[in-house]
């Protein structure tokens, strides 16, 4: 059975048990505690709470999700992922622990046709003042689940929660068996070993408490249903495979992978490029960047350490272009926008893949020649400054240094590599400090962000409105800008939002501001802005962003885009004839 029919055959089952169908939300589903939608339950959070009426009591659906606490397990094992999709129904106020028991097992058992011989369940033994879930025990016993394969474990396996607070409840568990060959071999195996027998296939959650932001647990207004059965893994099982990179979902872009191939195998690189190269491509489907911040940092350390393996590889420039087509081809009838922004996916992917090789090479030189100057001296710690040496000079993530550094048995000093990477986040504060005295410096690293903030916006109104556009003033407080320009007419709202998308965009890609001493002859020859010729000294200082914006500034700036956080215009309006006035914040 492919993938398609299994993620088919789930929904119309549940369609038929009278559930509605709906759609899954973005990746990038706006929650306040959660960077990415890591489960299918978090758009379904209101309705938990009581806070808003479900459009309906019984839903189903197939839930797009990244995970990042999995990051470095992946391709370690044959079931770890950061991108996957999630099956999962839901009964908000309706059907309870036993029928949400028995749909599952008929499902797994009668159209999936799994041997139920091979079932095994868990269940919550109860802890923390949480009494130990009797009922759920009875039910599975009930629908033909012996009890020599029911398990009882604790919260960190048998107690759900989406994020730090919200709706969560005890859990049960289904596990499929995957057999002693591929376990630890013990007599006394069973779920909650550590080995690779037990396949965790579906999650259960009986949601009926909340836990606040001080750890306190209470009921909730009613009692809901929550499950989540991982399409990849149902896979892996009904393909029959031995790990979840062998199924339909994965084998066309190993293939794709080894394609490129020069003789060099590494199972466990083919995983993590194959990943992180899938989870790329749906992150910037949606409008992620590689950035230091948030999700670009995320989306940067998923594709850089997919570059690194694919080095370890010695893969061909194009091979994690030909992967990323490969996930379009699978996915692209389940999820058509990944093919409508298939050039924007080929084109950040190459643009990191050049930006990060630039250094790569020899950030990986000189990592390595540390390494054994560490094993010479018989050191176990690498020193935080060198760790930040390769993170501030060549890009290096701090999760891909320390995993480097455990291959080779070593650990990281990250203390001191915290305490750096604070002061170079101070050195725009301090910048301000000087430029603008006694404002103070968290106020003034507000002015200071906003003034590179003028520069991005002077470049996107050129790119937008056309190169007619001139600075004719600005006015800067700690809270906001204001920016006059040069523009016949009131600008559209369309205008005013490619205005700000086209700011943010630059924001996201976390450009370098570069600050350059030349002549004002040399300036103006090389193409930066200046509009107030007659106030320039005769040797001025330049500020570029990237190759977005270049214009003669006396600063200060901050040293990253990233650092401005979020753009947003407040209003436009008009100062006299043919001059326009935008006021803007950044926003955290």
């Amino acid at each position: 059975m492919n993938s398609n029919e299994i993620r088919k055959k789930f929904i119309e089952y549940f369609k038929e048990k009278n559930h509605t169908e709906i759609p899954g939300t973005p990746l990038t589903y706006k929650d306040p505690t959660l960077l990415f939608v890591n489960a299918g339950m978090v758009q379904f959070k209101p309705y938990f709470l009581g806070e808003k009426d479900p459009p309906a009591r019984k839903i189903v659906n197939c839930q797009k999700c990244f995970r990042t606490n999995d990051i470095e397990k992946v391709g370690s094992n044959g079931r770890s992922l950061t991108f996957f999709e999630m099956l999962g129904n839901w009964s908000i106020g309706d059907y309870w622990k036993e029928e949400a028991i028995t749909l599952a097992f008929e499902l797994l058992i009668k159209v999936y046709k799994i041997d139920k011989r091979k079932i095994w369940i868990s269940v919550f033994k109860g802890e923390n003042n949480i009494p130990e879930d009797k009922e759920t025990e009875e039910i599975w016993l009930k629908v033909g689940i012996p009890q020599e394969r029911i398990v009882k474990l604790g919260i960190e396996d048998n107690f759900w929660i989406g994020g730090p607070t919200g709706p969560c409840g005890p859990c049960s568990e289904i596990y499929y068996d995957l057999g002693p060959n591929v376990g630890c071999k013990r007599k006394e195996c069973k779920p909650g070993c550590e080995c690779d027998r037990f396949l965790e296939i579906w999650n259960i959650v009986f949601m009926e408490y909340f836990k606040d932001d001080k750890g306190n647990i209470s009921l909730l207004p009613q009692k809901n249903i929550d499950t989540g059965a991982g399409l990849e893994r149902l896979s892996m099982v009904l393909q029959n495979k031995t790990s979840v990179f062998e199924t339909d979902l994965f084998e066309p872009i190993i293939n794709a992978i080894r394609k490129t191939q020069c003789g060099i195998r590494n199972i466990k690189s083919e995983r993590i490029i194959a990943d992180h190269v899938k989870a790329s491509v749906f992150l910037i489907s949606e409008g992620v960047l590689p950035s230091n911040v948030e999700r670009g940092y995320v989306l940067r350390r998923i594709l850089r350490r997919a570059i690194l393996h694919s080095k370890i590889l010695n893969l061909p420039q194009n091979s994690l272009i030909e992967a990323a087509k490969k996930v379009i081809e699978i996915y692209q009838s389940v999820y058509p926008e990944i093919l409508s922004k298939q050039a924007d996916v080929l084109t950040v992917i190459e643009n990191e893949r050049e930006k990060f090789e630039k250094t790569l090479e020899i950030g990986l030189k000189k990592l390595r020649s540390e390494l054994e100057k560490c094993k010479l001296e018989n050191k176990k710690i690498l020193p935080g400054k060198m760790v930040f040496d390769l993170f501030q000079s060549y890009g290096f993530p701090l999760e891909i240094t320390k995993e480097i550094v455990r291959e080779e048995g070593l650990e990281i000093d990250e203390k001191d590599f915290q305490e750096r990477f604070k002061k170079h986040q101070e050195i725009s504060k301090i910048g301000a400090e000087k430029k603008f005295g006694g404002l103070g410096v968290v106020r003034d690293y507000n002015m200071v962000k906003l003034h590179t903030a003028t520069h991005l916006l002077h470049a996107a109104l050129r790119k937008i409105l056309g190169e007619k556009v001139q600075q004719m003033g600005s006015d800067i407080t700690p809270e906001r800008l204001r920016f006059d320009f040069s523009f016949e007419r009131k600008l559209t709202k369309e205008e005013i939002k490619k205005v700000e998308d086209l700011v943010n965009q630059k924001i996201k890609e976390d450009l370098e501001v570069k600050r350059e001493e030349m002549s004002l002859e040399e300036a103006l020859e090389s193409g930066a802005l200046a509009f107030f010729k007659e106030k320039y000294p005769e040797r001025v200082t330049v500020y570029t962003i990237g190759d977005f914006s270049k214009e003669i500034c006396a600063g200060p700036h901050v040293i990253r885009t990233s650092e401005l956080g979020s753009f947003k215009i407040l209003k436009e309006e008009s100062t006299g004839k043919g001059i326009r006035r935008i006021y803007a914040i950044l926003v955290k």
